[in-house]
């Protein structure tokens, strides 16, 4: 059975932006995380679901979705490619430049990046892998390098067996983009936080980003 998503507000500088990148890149025909679960058999190594996402499995309200965000830790990132093979292909993406990601080119461009996946040039892409550093197999922030934890303090698991980054973390990260989908998930999610992840929040992006719009709404 369907569900009906919310649709997403997109202001007209993420649709003119979003139509560049369909033209410079291709299209996106992202997996939900059922099929991601699917293309994730077998991975030995820990991963979770970042992003929009996540946010809806905290939430459990639906919304509509441009991609998925899958996570791993960068020590793993040799693991994953051997789980991948020969079907896939995988490319390293660090500030708008693509280089495959295989073989020949057996570093991604930085750890801070992302590594985007999909079967074939004629194929669309169907996974964004946003990397995590880690220190000695420990998550680390990449919004703030000094929050380092292990990854079951950092992650939960939902109802459907799949872990997801905690929902106060995903926010911090979605804190820099401030896009409407962004504010949207903040709306969504706020009530619904425990005290203690309200204040953590609240902490982190004052300190972060000082003077950011939600300072005042998270007050």
């Amino acid at each position: 059975m369907s569900v009906e998503r919310e649709p997403l507000h997109r202001t007209p500088a993420e649709i003119a932006e979003d139509e560049e990148f369909f033209r410079w890149y291709g299209d996106w025909a992202p997996l939900d995380p059922a099929g991601l679960a699917d293309f994730m058999a077998g991975f030995s190594r820990p991963w979770w679901i970042v992003g929009g996402w996540s946010i809806e499995a905290f939430t459990g309200v639906p919304r509509e979705h441009e991609d998925i965000d899958l996570s791993i830790l960068a020590c793993d990132l040799d693991a994953f490619r051997e789980h991948v093979g020969e079907e896939w292909n995988l490319w390293s993406n660090h500030g708008g430049t693509l280089r495959p990601f295989n073989d020949r080119h057996p570093e991604v461009l930085d750890v801070h990046s992302q590594v985007w996946v999909r079967r074939s040039a004629a194929d669309p892409w169907v996974i964004d892998l946003p990397i995590t550093p880690d220190r000695a197999g420990l998550w680390t922030s990449k919004r703030d390098p000094d929050h380092v934890a292990p990854l079951g303090d950092v992650t939960w698991a939902a109802e459907d067996g799949l872990r997801y980054l905690r929902p106060e973390i995903t926010l911090l990260y979605k804190a820099v983009l401030h896009r409407p989908k962004d504010d949207r998930d903040l709306a969504m999610t706020w009530p619904l936080l425990g005290a203690e992840q309200q204040a953590w929040l609240r902490e982190a992006v004052g300190r972060l980003y000082p003077g950011h719009d939600w300072v005042g709404l998270l007050a």
